[in-house]
C-alpha cells in the first residue's frame, strides 16, 4: 500500500533529479509555484494531503518520466506525512558520463552517424543519471526560438533511440547541416511540421527527404 510519505519523497527525487526545487518543478509542469511546498502536504487541521493524480501526471509529463520510473522512486524510504526524513534520501539511479555538445555545434560535421547517434571524440562529457538509452546525449541550448521553455545555455538530453510522436519535443537535424529544437507537430511521408515553442517565431515545414534524422528530448534543464 502506498503511503503519503513515499509519493512526496517521490516527488522530491524527482525533482533533485532534475536539478530542480519542489518548487521548481511544480513552475515546470504548469502548476502553481507553491503546489510541492512542504506547507501544502499538511492541511491546517493535521491531515495528509496527497497530490492529485493529475498534478503527478503534468510532471511526469513535464520532465519526460515514465510510469516505471516514478514508480522505481516510490521503492525508497517513507519519511511520514509531514514528507521530512532525518537522513536525506539516497540517489535511486547511478549516475555516468554522457556526451555534451553545444547545439550551433552539432550543425558540424563529425558528431553523429547518419541515424542521429552520437560518434567521434570532440564531445565534452556530463554527468547524468542513468537512461535506457545508452546513446543519449546533451546539448545545450542556444537561441529564442525555444522561449519560454528552453533558454540559451539550458541543457537538453537527447535520446535517439526513443520514438517519436506527435507533440514530443525533439531535435532535428537535415542534411544541410541545420540542427532545430523544436515541438512536433506532424510527421508523414512527404514533410516533417515543426512548431517554435516562442510565439515570436513562425514554425518549419521540411520535406522528410531534407530531413536526415529527429531524436526526442527526454531531459531538460531548467
Amino acid at each position: 500500500m502506498l503511503t503519503h510519505g513515499q509519493i512526496w519523497t517521490a516527488i522530491d527525487r524527482l525533482a533533485e533529479t532534475n536539478g530542480l526545487s519542489a518548487s521548481g518543478l511544480a513552475k515546470r509542469a504548469g502548476l502553481d509555484s507553491t503546489a510541492f511546498n512542504r506547507s501544502k502536504r499538511i492541511t491546517p487541521d493535521g491531515r495528509p494531503r496527497w497530490p492529485s493524480t493529475e498534478s503527478v501526471a503534468k510532471v511526469l509529463a513535464a520532465t519526460g518520466t515514465s510510469m516505471r520510473a516514478f514508480l522505481a522512486l516510490l521503492e525508497g524510504e517513507d519519511t511520514g506525512p509531514s514528507g521530512f526524513s532525518e537522513e536525506p534520501a539516497p540517489p535511486f539511479r547511478p549516475q555516468r558520463a554522457i556526451p555534451h555538445i553545444g547545439l550551433a555545434q552539432a550543425g558540424d560535421g563529425g558528431f553523429f552517424d547518419d541515424a542521429g547517434f552520437p560518434v567521434g571524440s570532440g564531445w565534452d562529457e556530463i554527468l547524468f543519471p542513468e537512461v535506457e538509452d545508452e546513446h543519449a546525449y546533451a546539448l545545450e541550448i542556444s537561441g529564442d526560438s525555444m522561449l519560454p521553455l528552453y533558454r540559451p545555455g539550458d541543457l537538453v538530453v537527447v535520446s535517439p533511440a526513443a520514438s517519436v510522436r506527435k507533440g514530443d519535443r525533439v531535435v532535428v537535424k537535415t542534411r544541410d547541416g541545420e540542427v532545430l529544437a523544436k515541438e512536433l507537430v506532424r510527421r508523414t511521408a512527404r514533410t516533417v511540421e515543426l512548431r517554435s515553442l516562442n510565439p515570436e517565431y513562425e514554425g518549419r515545414t521540411l520535406a522528410a527527404t531534407d530531413v536526415l534524422w529527429i531524436a526526442r528530448i527526454i531531459w531538460a534543464s531548467q
